[in-house]
């Protein structure tokens, strides 16, 4: 017997209390974020301060 023989056939649980959330709002909840904030204005900085070493 493995460890979830007997929870694997049981039905899905459908809360009589709360609605299901939309996909749209699920998808939201995984969409990008920032997590390091003024990290794209330094990898820009950095990028243009190369490119202008690059020019000379």
């Amino acid at each position: 017997m493995g460890n979830y023989d007997d929870i694997i056939d049981l039905p899905h649980h459908v809360s009589k209390r709360h609605p299901q959330m939309s996909m749209w709002k699920r998808a939201a909840q995984f969409a990008p974020f920032t997590p390091l904030a003024g990290f794209a204005e330094a990898i820009k900085e950095a990028q243009e301060k190369n490119k202008k070493s690059f020019e000379k």
